[in-house]
């Protein structure tokens, strides 16, 4: 990417909030090497309306993942997700920016505002459903182990609390860890019309990710054998009602859906590989 490019940098407000500082050092870099506009959207619809402005300028994002994925959902809806190259800034807790350090983004804002500006395009396949919605790392059905968060429980003054404590570790022993049961899931799979899974055989669960050469990688977890591994174009899922997580949208329950897979359909900004020395 060459210095002189038109920027439009987005930043997104969770980023502004939670570390402001890395948004400014950020903001500086990318403003002290391109041409640039700062978008500053309070919300997800200025967000969007902000990139489906932006005339000819490249996009570049400064956020997480959910910043990442509202990017690629904006564009992709827009037609033009494979026309504009898109740059993303992580910013936010190592847990919020684990897809876009899986795609080849580097973190730490000097490091990635500097990718922005001299990197190049890595072409990345994307999931597309048949409703229109879009998968750029992965989706697994169901949606995860409950994380539900523990009950509150009001705290006890200081003395009385400890006592009681005491008294419950000296009377009773401690419970054993819990062990989450795994549920049977009824689902048929199919890739590529090739039939893996049916409803007559539970599951334990079904992954679908991106392989970034045209096809995705789907895995079956049967309750008692071995997982059943396959590559497709295209994958079906089926049951009386299931959910699932795709990147970090929880959606469902549905009782159908097709993933297929577009090739190529758009592009990420990482760093340009580095140049091995001559050893001429």
């Amino acid at each position: 990417m060459s210095a002189p490019d038109q920027l439009l940098v987005v930043i997104d407000p969770v980023a502004r909030r939670g570390d402001g500082e890395s948004v400014r050092i950020a903001k500086d870099v990318l403003c002290g090497g391109a041409a640039a506009k700062v978008c500053l959207p309070d919300g997800p619809e200025e967000f969007v309306r902000a990139l489906a402005r932006r005339g000819s300028r490249r996009p570049v994002v400064i956020g997480d993942d959910e910043a990442l994925l509202r990017a690629v959902h904006t564009l992709h809806e827009g037609g033009d997700l494979g026309e504009s190259s898109l740059s993303l800034v992580p910013v936010g807790p190592a847990e919020t920016v684990r897809l876009a350090v899986s795609l080849g983004t580097p973190t730490g804002a000097v490091t990635a505002a500097r990718a922005v500006l001299d990197g190049v395009e890595r072409r990345l396949d994307l999931l597309v459903d048949d409703r229109g919605g879009v998968v750029v790392g992965g989706l697994r059905i169901p949606d995860g182990p409950d994380s539900s968060p523990a009950p509150h429980l009001e705290p006890l003054p200081s003395v009385w609390g400890t006592c009681r404590d005491l008294v419950r570790t000296l009377v009773r022993p401690a419970p054993a860890p819990r062990v989450p049961a795994m549920r049977a899931h009824r689902l048929r799979v199919e890739a590529d019309g090739r039939l893996l899974s049916d409803v007559d055989d539970p599951v334990e669960g079904v992954t679908v990710a991106s392989r970034d050469d045209g096809v995705a990688e789907v895995v079956v977890r049967p309750r008692a054998a071995e997982p059943v591994r396959a590559a497709a174009s295209a994958v079906t899922v089926s049951g009386a009602g299931f959910t699932y997580r795709a990147d970090t949208l929880l959606t469902g329950p549905v009782r159908t859906r097709t993933w297929t897979v577009r090739p190529s359909a758009w592009s990420l900004v990482v760093p340009a590989p580095a140049l091995s020395p001559d050893r001429g």
